[in-house]
């Protein structure tokens, strides 16, 4: 048996597991659980009605374990190579889904071994693995443990390992000697997170209205048109967004990950809108099944995939391309799904192209979902105005 003490046993065995970073938190009620509540009150979390539904279970760990003593938060990185260089139809994923696996699972089957290694030393106490599902504050909880402080864009920073950090926490009924908290913090006077947002989704330091969010619109908005206001500042980005990082000169070092899981699949770095349109149902569930680009379903990834097309075909694209992409988005016109169908006549719309513009007006006479008769209404209008 080792004479370290069970904190440290445990931080180990979670750098053995593949954590980067491991701390310790009391089981407290979090300091950031009024701003939580102020946000919410604000309207910022947009149509994520289960925080709201949840309000009350974040104002304390117990609410995701009763007899919880102890949080154990963890975090591991996931910042593999640099983006590739964009095509014209190039479509840009978020970097934490670039990989073969969903982060959720691969978290949390390391955080069951954590906890099988707790309950060796301590049989019969009680642990609970949290990645991102239960209510409670992560950020808050690991800042608490010593691993970090919160950047202006909102995100955990580590000096060391920068912000590109999936995080999780290991609640246990077992008291542990709790780390110092991460009382300070070392953004200065940079507000390179905040300008760089092309939708502008932080109306001051610290506070994300995440209903201008690229990834929210792009993941969690995905039973609705994106707003029309937002549409360009999406840009090429189909899944996710990674803007607030990438500017970031903490994450200028950040070491890369060795995690094979996290390894950058060539068709995600980037992606290609057109392919994507193309995907019937079950050609989206065969290559998005259990990996993070399924959560938006067919209907959001493929909305997304003609916002881009509509934002990176212009006028100045080789007439291959914009050929190419005006026969994808015709055929996305008559899709079964009402929400591509209006994306796709946006994006018709942008790209300006003859054959397209008629397939909008012969859409418009048969076309019998109001939303949708409303978008290509609004795209021939746009065009006739130019």
């Amino acid at each position: 048996m080792s004479d370290d003490s069970l904190e440290q046993q445990l931080k180990a065995e979670a750098a053995r597991l593949g954590f980067c970073l491991a701390g310790i938190a009391p089981a407290v009620s979090p300091e950031g659980f009024s701003s939580l509540t102020q946000w919410l009150d604000r309207g910022m979390a947009g149509e994520m009605h289960y925080i709201e539904r949840r309000r009350d279970a974040y104002e304390h760990p117990s609410g995701v374990l009763e007899s919880v003593r102890s949080v154990v938060m963890l975090a591991m990185n996931y910042h593999t190579a640099e983006p590739a260089e964009p095509t014209a139809v190039s479509a840009r994923v978020a970097r934490y889904a670039w990989g073969t696996a969903d982060y959720h699972d691969l978290l949390r089957d390391r955080l069951k071994q954590l906890a099988d290694f707790l309950h060796q030393r301590r049989p019969g106490c009680r642990t609970r693995g949290v990645v991102d599902t239960a209510p409670l504050l992560e950020r808050d909880f690991a800042r608490q443990a010593g691993l970090g402080w919160f950047g202006k864009n909102t995100v955990l920073i580590n000096r060391r390992a920068g912000s590109w950090l999936f995080l999780a926490a290991l609640l246990t009924d077992v008291s542990l000697t709790p780390d110092a908290p991460h009382d300070t913090a070392h953004c200065g006077t940079c507000t390179r997170c905040l300008d760089a947002c092309p939708t502008d989704a932080f109306p001051e330091p610290y506070v994300l209205d995440a209903r201008r969010c690229i990834s929210y619109l792009t993941i969690e908005l995905r039973h609705q048109p994106i707003p029309l206001d937002l549409r360009d500042g999406i840009g090429d980005w189909l899944f996710g967004c990674d803007i607030c990082q990438d500017v970031c000169p903490w994450d200028r070092k950040a070491p890369r990950t060795t995690e094979p899981a996290f390894q950058p699949q060539p068709d995600l770095r980037p992606a290609d809108a057109i392919g994507l349109l193309q995907l019937d149902s079950d050609a989206f569930k065969a290559r998005f099944r259990h990996t993070p680009l399924e959560r938006p379903g067919r209907a959001g990834l493929l909305r997304n995939a003609a916002i881009v097309l509509g934002n990176t075909v212009r006028s100045d694209s080789p007439p291959s391309i914009r050929d190419t992409a005006t026969v994808a988005l015709m055929a996305a016109l008559t899709d079964p799904e009402p929400l591509i169908r209006g994306a796709a006549a946006w994006a018709l719309g942008k790209i300006g192209e003859e054959r397209g513009i008629e397939a909008l007006r012969q859409r418009a006479l048969t076309e019998d979902d109001i939303a949708v008769r409303q978008e290509i209404n609004a795209a021939l209008l746009r065009i006739d105005s130019t």
